[in-house]
């Protein structure tokens, strides 16, 4: 049970798909100018991970080596399908601020490092807790960028005013804004864990 946990855990802080593998930048972006769109986002890619690691690493002596990676996309695709078939149905404003950063996560490198780097060596129940722990630290990567970006700078959070007379900072509602966001939690993430 210890190491399921650490096999959780290291997804949230030692191995954190944003701040220590500097993995799915490209998303994390793009779509953190509000905390919905990051939430939203972290708990589709959550999904996918979950389902691939465990389908991956459940079928993963059964795959042939030369396929493997085309047998991993396939999987990949099918449950991105799933959350972009359910986002359409019931989130459709969530659904098209995403865009195509939701179909674009069949070959998000977080989910393709995951499936070839860890599900196809292991067995399901650390494929489980590692997808949990991955898929929770890459949301909470959005949400924190998110949050941070949305407060300073459009004065809301949730899209609630924050403060009255609030003078936002226009420049990180903008692409420049997360890239100093980003910049400036990844120096943060590192001198707290490289002191421990």
């Amino acid at each position: 049970m210890k190491k399921l946990f650490q096999e959780f855990t290291k997804g949230i802080h030692r191995e954190n798909p944003i701040f220590a593998l500097a993995l799915g930048l490209c998303p994390t972006l793009a779509i953190s100018t509000s905390v919905k769109t990051g939430l939203g986002m972290g708990l589709a890619a959550t999904f996918v991970l979950i389902g691939s690691n465990v389908i991956i690493s459940a079928i993963r002596n059964g795959i042939p080596h030369k396929i493997r990676i085309p047998c991993f996309i396939v999987i990949i695709a099918t449950f991105v399908t799933i959350v972009e078939l359910v986002m359409q149905a019931y989130f459709p404003p969530l659904s098209k601020q995403l865009g195509i950063f939701v179909p674009l996560i069949v070959v998000n490198c977080i989910i393709m490092c995951r499936a070839e780097g860890f599900a196809a060596k292991n067995p399901p129940t650390r494929s489980l807790f590692d997808a949990l722990g991955m898929g929770a630290g890459f949301t909470l990567g959005l949400v924190l960028i998110s949050a941070i970006r949305e407060a300073i700078g459009s004065g809301r959070l949730f899209g609630y005013i924050l403060f009255k007379g609030y003078q936002p900072a226009l420049t990180l509602a903008l692409a420049p804004g997360a890239l100093l966001v980003l910049g400036l939690l990844l120096g943060l993430s590192n001198l707290i864990f490289k002191r421990k």
